[in-house]
């Protein structure tokens, strides 16, 4: 709720949504007698601010659900939170109403950050945005950062008290200390530190009109009342200001239904409207912030580490085998495990999340295994005096039981990681899903494709030496490039 509701008007709200809560425990029970719904805990002026100090305007419900796993009744948590928020609907008044059922989750789906100097400017443009995603499908609980304060009072000096000598925080001090107080004195009673404060009496701090009223000290030693040097202003004042550097900030939040919307489609079009909408704000600049931001930081950190991986493996199969292009042809299969991870979330019906990309930074190091054994057999063949032609026939026959085996092994391995319900092992899932199809489907391959590569090198290294060498005949033994 606003800054400053009343405990009572918080409680009656929480309470109608508890009401809402009990309902759908006593809807959704199976028919053994298992209800969904385990607790509903409910708080009221949260604490926060401050010192801890409890926030009146706010409140939570939170429902514990039976693990998916020991559930009788086939409902998704989304599914729960769906129902769960149409059944509540609008909050009258409210400033915010927030669903949260995603562990982990710590920043909003969509979530666009405002900046400018200009309060008002920064809330027309906010109010813009999000009567815009109001319009757009599978987006809701639309809010802003903008929490307008409690009713205060506002001073702003007169000419007149500035050629008095007076200055804006002079006479800020000065109200300060005639109505909240001055401390003059701190007494220690026992354990107690009390302070004596100076100040107006109660009766003389009650209305705006002894405010006006009140004499303001001069440099010059003059007293002159408040209404002669200063204007007053009572209006909301803001709760928080946030700044990025420098500018004021207000971030423009929403949720968003992840299993039928597209997010990235979803932010472009914010993009395009702002785009547009800020042709008349020049001063006003935005930035996708929360989830967006994150996953540009996590794909920024992951084409680097990538490009390291790359280069490490290289390096790595570089130096035994000694050549700079054999070890790319070992490489080349990794782009098979790219392809296989790929089919493989399509197959178990899970989206690409940036834990299946974790999962294909692992596979890279992975795949290479089983080329590296088969590249390494024919290199031993051929140093053995056996045929080009035959060494990569014969390699791809003679490992075809170590290479199936080791790569089966690793499948089956992860077949329990991607098949278990478990709460806690739904993170990992879709890096297994990568790793455990990245490399079956690799290794199908790469008993094809590896000595086929072999051949096409070896051709290609008898065109080059036909190229640049003066010897017609290409067929003789070439040093290993």
């Amino acid at each position: 709720m606003p800054v400053g509701t009343n405990f009572e008007v918080t409680e009656k709200h929480v309470e109608r949504i508890t009401d809402i809560s009990k309902q759908m425990k006593e809807e959704f029970v199976s028919a053994s007698g298992q209800s969904l719904i385990k607790t509903i805990t409910t708080e009221i002026g949260i604490s926060g601010g401050r010192r801890g100090s409890p926030q009146s305007h706010q409140g939570r419900v939170s429902m514990e659900l039976v693990s998916p796993e020991k559930r009788e009744i086939d409902m998704k948590t989304s599914e729960v939170v769906k129902i769960w928020r149409e059944k509540i609907g609008m909050i009258p008044g409210s400033r915010q109403l927030a669903f949260r059922s995603e562990i982990g989750r710590s920043s909003d789906p969509i979530d666009v950050e405002l900046r400018g100097q200009d309060f008002s400017r920064l809330k027309e443009v906010s109010n813009q945005l999000k009567q815009y995603l109001g319009d757009v499908e599978y987006v809701f609980g639309i809010s802003d950062s903008f929490d307008q304060g409690k009713t205060e009072v506002k001073l702003k000096i007169l000419p007149r008290g500035e050629h008095l000598g007076l200055t804006q925080v002079e006479l800020a001090t000065q109200v300060r200390h005639a109505f909240f107080g001055s401390q003059v004195q701190r007494i220690q009673r026992g354990k107690d530190d009390v302070r004596v404060m100076l100040r107006f009496p109660r009766e003389k701090r009650n209305s705006i009109e002894q405010l006006m009223d009140m004499r303001i000290l001069t440099p010059s030693g003059g007293r002159v009342p408040l209404r002669e040097v200063a204007e007053v202003d009572v209006g909301p004042g803001f709760s928080t200001i946030t700044r990025i550097d420098r500018n004021r900030t207000i971030n423009v939040t929403a949720d968003l239904d992840k299993s039928s919307a597209d997010p990235i489609a979803i932010q472009a079009g914010i993009s395009t409207f702002l785009d547009e909408a800020l042709a008349s704000y020049p001063e006003i600049t935005y930035q996708l912030a929360g989830e967006a931001k994150e996953q540009r930081d996590s794909f920024a950190g992951l084409i680097f580490g990538s490009g390291v991986v790359l280069f490490a493996i290289f390096a790595l199969l570089a130096i035994p085998l000694r050549s700079y292009l054999q070890p790319l042809m070992v490489m080349s299969v990794i782009p098979l495990g790219v392809t296989g991870a790929v089919l493989g979330h399509i197959i178990m019906g899970y989206d690409i999340s940036m834990m299946s990309l974790f999962g294909l930074l692992a596979l890279i190091g992975v795949v290479v295994n089983d080329s590296l054994v088969l590249v390494d057999y024919v290199n031993r063949q051929r140093d053995s005096g056996v045929s080009v032609e035959e060494s990569a026939l014969k390699g791809g026959a003679t490992r075809f039981r170590p290479i199936l085996l080791t790569s089966l092994t690793t499948f089956v391995g992860l077949v329990p990681l991607m098949f278990e319900t478990s709460t806690q092992a739904q993170f990992l899932i879709p890096m297994g899903i990568s790793l455990a199809f990245g490399i079956l489907f690799a290794t199908t391959i790469t008993l094809f494709l590896i000595p086929i590569n072999y051949l096409l090198l070896e051709d290609i290294k008898k065109l080059f030496r036909w190229i640049f060498s003066n010897d017609e005949n290409p067929s003789h033994q070439v040093k290993s490039l």
